[in-house]
Parts: structure tokens; sequence; C-alpha cells
């Protein structure tokens, strides 16, 4: 669209803007610029954008909708002064009583269809990526009881402006882009699956400090990204 275009040729000339000061600053040549994102949108095919209930609620029905009287008040679609549920590409429930999980997977997998669901993720699931959800000292308040990936373009929103969101971990969201120039880098394409984590630790390296330093890179093994010709490639 017009207005996503000049939102990109706003960014492409914002970036012009700091290499042109590097230049200008004889800094360039020492200087590794690195252009990425937190986050991708879904979906980025705007054919396949399709939103749940609708700008007129005729698309179908919520997660959260499904569920409201499971919910804690204050999440519940139930109460309109509430802060609401977390859902846009992706669906998020604290439930007001985790042993109620089994109940409201239930009613979920019952109207898969009406609430465009592509997966339900719950107790043992949940285990494999996140903290065990609960209280503690048994579990992390902080993980949802369950969480709903619908599939590929659905959004929850009733909104008429909206034509994408992030949020969630579908192919979409979690891809981005990533360029990283140097007058002193041939130009080639690295097909190595790589993450956004590994720009802190290879921004160390590229200034001779060690990336070891950082807690994330000891227990993880996060590598500095690769061709780059840095001692740590991986």
């Amino acid at each position: 669209s017009p207005e996503l275009l000049q939102e990109i040729e706003y960014v492409d000339a914002s970036i012009g803007q700091m290499i042109d000061a590097l230049r200008d600053h004889g800094r360039s040549d020492s200087t590794l610029i690195v252009v990425t994102a937190k986050h991708g949108q879904s979906p980025i095919d705007p054919n396949r954008y399709f939103p749940i209930p609708g700008p007129n609620h005729d698309h179908g029905t919520t997660p959260a909708d499904l569920i409201a009287d499971l919910l804690p008040f204050v999440q519940s679609p139930l109460n309109p002064n509430g802060i609401g549920p977390t859902q846009d590409d992706v669906s998020l429930l604290w439930l007001a009583d985790s042993s109620k999980t089994a109940d409201a997977v239930s009613i979920l997998e019952s109207n898969a269809i009406k609430a465009g669901i592509g997966q339900i993720f719950y107790g043992p699931a949940l285990a494999i990526n996140y903290n065990t959800p609960g209280l503690p000292p048994n579990g992390d308040p902080r993980t949802p009881d369950i969480i709903v990936t619908p599939n590929v373009g659905v959004v929850y929103t009733g909104s008429s402006a909206k034509l994408e969101e992030h949020g969630g971990f579908s192919h979409d969201d979690t891809n981005v882009m990533m360029l990283l120039f140097n007058p002193n880098l041939s130009a080639k394409s690295i097909h190595t699956e790589v993450g956004t984590n590994q720009v802190a630790p290879t921004i160390l390296q590229v200034l001779g400090l060690d990336p070891n330093s950082l807690d994330g890179v000891r227990l993880e093994g996060t590598g500095v990204l690769p061709g780059l010709g840095l001692s740590g490639d991986k």
C-alpha cells in the first residue's frame, strides 16, 4: 500500500543518513552496520488476512470469548472496564483456576473452526518451551495456562483498520530480515540459520570484547553471526 511504501522509504532514508554521517566522520570503514527487526508481522500475504470476530463480528469467536467465564474477571471479555485478554495473532489465556485447564481446552477444541484455531498448547506441551504455569513454588504466573495459535492469517480483532499483527510464534512472526554491512565485507548471502540473539555477542566480538561476558552466551552457547571471519563463528 502507499502507506507501507512511505514507511519503508522513511526507514531507508534514515539509514542512509546514518551511513552518510559515518562517512563524513571517517568512521564507515571501521563500523559494522546490522539491520534487523525484533519481530515480523502476520500475515505477510495480505490476501490471507482474516480477522476474528471481524469489524462486523461475523467472522467467528475469539478463544477468550469462548471461555470468558473461566478467565479472571479483569481479563475477561465479560468485563467492559477490564484490561481485556491478550490476543492478536496468538491468544494467551490465563485462567482464574488452573485446575479448569482441561475444561477450557475441551471448549476450545469443540469450537476450533469458529475460532480459527491451528494448535492449542497447554500442560506438558507448554513446559517444553516455557516454565510450568501456576503459582510459586511449583509454577510461574507469567506463563499462560493455554496458548492458542490460530491458522495462518487469522488475527483476533474487531478492528476495521488493522491488516496484520504480531506477538505469536508463527513463521511470519519469527522470521525477520538481517543485513550486515561494512565496506570490507564482500557481498554474499548466508543461508545458515541464525537468530537475532546472535547480534549482541557479535557486537562484543567486533569491539574486541569477550562475548562470554554475557550470561546468555554462557548459558545458551550462543555463537557470533557466521560469515564475518570472526573467531567463534558457528
